[in-house]
C-alpha cells in the first residue's frame, strides 16, 4: 500500500487553523468560529484523491461551543470521506485549541508547542468598592432572583459562585469525555489525574503523556508518510465584497481588538 502511494505524487489539503476560538467572528471573518470555518472545512474534504487532510493549530483556546462544533465537523467529515486527519501544533493547542487538535487521528508537535490546559476557566472582575470610592449608587432591577448573575457592580453571591463552578465541571466533564475518547489507549493511565487537571505541557513530555503523538512538522511528517513528492494544498479563505470593502478600517480594528485578547489568554502559558 505504501508502495502505491510512494508512486504518485500526493497532495494533502491543509487548512490553518489560527487564533483565539469564538462566535464573535465580525464583518471581516476574523476569529475561529463555525461560521467562518464551515465551508473552508467542506473544501478541506472535497478532493477525492488525497488520502488524509491535515490541520495546523496554533491556538490558546476559546469558546468550549465553537471548539466543540468546529471539531465535529471535521470529525463527521472524516467519517464520511474515509480520511485520516493530521493536526500539526505550532505555538499552542490549549484549552479549546487542544479541543481542535482532537479532531484529528494523530497530533504532531514542535518540541517547544504548548499543549494542554484541559480544563474549564472564567475570568471577571468585580468593581464593588470602586464605585463606592468615587460616589455611585449601583441599581439593578429583575423579575427573577438570578437574572442579575454574578452582576461585577454588585457585592459576590456564593450561590453565584457555587452555580457557575457547577456549570464550569459539567463543561469539563464534557471535555475530558471528548479526549478520552478521541486519545483512548494513546493517554498515560499513570497520569490521568494531571492530564485533566488544566495544567499544560512542552514537547516531549506531551508526547509522554500520550497528549500528542510524536513531535515534527507539517513537511516532515507528510514526506514520511507519502514521500518527498508530496505537496501541501493549503485551503484559503476567499474575502467576501463585504471583507474587502471594509478591510482597511473595521479589519484593522478587529485585527487590533483579536491580538490584544490573543496576547491576553497566550500570556498565560508563557507566550
Amino acid at each position: 500500500m505504501l508502495k502505491k502511494i510512494f508512486s504518485r505524487n500526493i497532495s494533502i489539503p491543509t487548512l490553518r487553523l489560527s487564533g483565539v476560538i469564538s462566535s464573535q467572528s465580525g464583518i471581516t471573518g476574523s476569529g475561529l468560529s463555525i461560521n467562518n470555518l464551515e465551508k473552508l472545512i467542506e473544501k478541506l474534504f472535497s478532493d477525492k484523491k488525497s488520502p488524509a487532510v491535515a490541520i495546523v493549530i496554533n491556538s490558546p483556546g476559546g469558546s468550549p461551543t465553537q471548539s466543540s462544533l468546529i471539531a465535529k465537523k471535521i470529525i463527521n467529515l472524516s467519517k464520511e470521506k474515509n480520511k485520516t486527519v493530521l493536526a500539526f501544533v505550532e505555538d499552542v493547542a490549549a484549552s479549546g485549541g487542544y479541543w481542535l487538535a482532537c479532531a484529528a487521528d494523530e497530533i504532531y508537535i514542535d518540541e517547544n508547542s504548548v499543549v494542554g490546559s484541559i480544563g474549564v476557566i472564567s475570568p471577571g472582575f468585580g468593581f464593588v468598592d470602586l464605585i463606592k470610592k468615587i460616589g455611585i449608587e449601583r441599581r439593578i432591577y429583575t423579575s427573577g432572583k438570578s437574572k442579575s448573575f454574578l452582576d461585577p457592580f454588585s457585592e459576590e453571591k456564593k450561590e453565584d459562585v457555587d452555580r457557575l463552578k457547577d456549570i464550569q465541571e459539567q463543561i469539563h466533564e464534557n471535555f475530558i469525555n471528548y479526549v478520552k475518547n478521541r486519545r483512548a489507549s494513546k493517554l498515560n493511565k499513570e497520569k490521568i489525574d494531571d492530564i485533566f487537571s488544566g495544567l499544560f505541557w512542552v514537547g516531549k513530555k506531551s508526547v509522554e503523556l500520550g497528549l500528542a503523538d510524536g513531535i515534527g512538522s507539517l513537511k516532515e511528517i507528510l514526506e514520511k508518510k507519502f514521500g518527498k513528492k508530496v505537496k501541501i494544498k493549503m485551503i484559503n479563505q476567499k474575502k467576501s465584497f463585504l471583507q474587502r470593502r471594509f478591510s482597511s478600517s473595521v479589519s484593522n480594528y478587529e485585527d487590533i481588538l483579536n491580538k490584544i485578547e490573543e496576547k491576553i489568554i497566550l500570556s498565560r502559558f508563557g507566550l
